[in-house]
């Protein structure tokens, strides 16, 4: 089994559905104890994820990112290029 990634192994692609899914998992608690209010966080968390996954940045990545934390580092090198 992987170890978890160290802290400098967070990046803003996994922090982003992270923070999502605790809020969302938030929200629902607050929906089952107080309002069903809360569930506009769940669709203002959901709206922000399908932004995020649109356009690659949404308000809370702009701020992780502010804050320090890096960008996944993803690039494929092209067919041919050499690495050494």
């Amino acid at each position: 089994m992987k170890s978890l990634p160290r802290p400098g192994d967070w990046t803003v692609e996994r922090v982003v559905p992270l923070m999502a899914g605790v809020m969302v998992l938030l929200s629902v608690g607050l929906t089952l104890v107080f309002s069903p209010w809360w569930l506009l966080l769940t669709g203002f968390v959901g709206a922000n994820l399908l932004f995020y996954s649109a356009v690659g940045w949404c308000p809370a990545s702009l701020i992780m990112e502010k804050a320090g934390l890096g960008r996944a580092s993803c690039r494929i090198p092209p067919a041919g290029a050499h690495t050494s």
